[in-house]
């Protein structure tokens, strides 16, 4: 494959929707702890199924379902390392089968979720988790070790909750050798739009990192995020526009058109663009129809 970069100024890359909650629509209790890392490693097939859709829809870039595996609670449910390590390897292993099963030439983006995702509480849309810039960066960089030896073409380090996270965040992602996204929470209120951009910016001038962005948080909330100074394209991938309710686990609200101002997110620098949560195939291969 071309280098990722490259790619990048050429073209618009159409990212994939909510794998999870695509898995939930299709009859998966995410209800657990472990969310979709639980269906992968109980049902890999059915997750392959979700990565074959969302390509077949027409994305360029599958995201592999490791966003809530990490060695602390999935040892808390009964995983050991090497286990883990395995099931990351599944995770980027499935979205190239996926890929291959709906006859596309796919990347695949490892995912890399928030220390708030492991807890399962919400926490990643506050970034209040207590531990410092130094201790969050040893989290992470045990975990990005183990993710870059499942080779995936991009590392998706997302929904990043505050700027303490993002400082461990560049920090850790410096040496990894596979070009990075880094894309903040937009929904967290560890950033006001001041802060935010600040953040992407600095992050923008990390070595290894080829675009920032915004994703996890309502559509409206993104273009505010693409400020001109960033020094690399942006990612943008927003929910459908409903609301995670995290003390009772369910999602609120109803659906908006996620992905309706995408041509100017476009226009503004985006050069990877899908949705997140409670985005759908469908959603997916509407955009492909306008972009392309």
């Amino acid at each position: 494959m071309s280098d990722v970069a490259t790619a990048l100024a050429d073209r618009v890359l159409l990212l994939d929707g909510g794998l999870g909650t695509t898995l939930e629509s299709g009859g998966h209790d995410l209800s657990d702890a472990l969310w979709s890392a639980r269906v992968l490693a109980e049902s890999p097939a059915d997750v392959r199924a979700v990565h074959a859709r969302f390509a077949g829809a027409g994305a360029d870039i599958l995201t592999a379902a490791s966003y809530q595996i990490g060695f602390d609670n999935l040892a808390a449910a009964g995983f050991d390392a090497a286990h883990t390590r395995r099931l990351l390897d599944l995770s980027v292993r499935v979205a190239r089968e996926g890929g291959a099963e709906a006859g596309r030439d796919v990347r695949v983006a490892a995912s890399v979720g928030p220390f708030g995702a492991t807890r399962a509480d919400g926490s990643e849309y506050t970034g209040e988790y207590g531990l410092t810039v130094a201790q969050l960066e040893r989290w992470h960089r045990r975990r990005l070790d183990a993710i870059v030896a499942a080779e995936p073409d991009l590392v998706a380090v997302e929904t990043i909750g505050s700027p303490a996270e993002a400082e461990a965040v560049a920090r850790a992602v410096e040496g990894v050798g596979i070009p990075t996204w880094v894309a903040l929470s937009g929904a967290s209120t560890a950033f006001d739009e001041a802060t935010l951009r600040e953040t992407l910016v600095a992050i923008s001038r990390v070595p290894g990192v080829v675009a920032v962005g915004v994703n996890c948080c309502p559509p409206a909330a993104v273009a505010s995020a693409l400020t001109p100074a960033a020094a690399v394209p942006f990612v943008v991938y927003p929910n459908s526009g409903e609301s995670w309710d995290a003390d009772a686990r369910v999602w609120t609200g109803e659906p908006g058109r996620a992905l309706a101002e995408a041509d100017a997110w476009i226009s503004a620098g985006a050069r990877i663009v899908g949705g997140c949560c409670r985005t759908t195939p469908d959603d997916i291969a509407a955009l492909a129809r306008r972009i392309r």
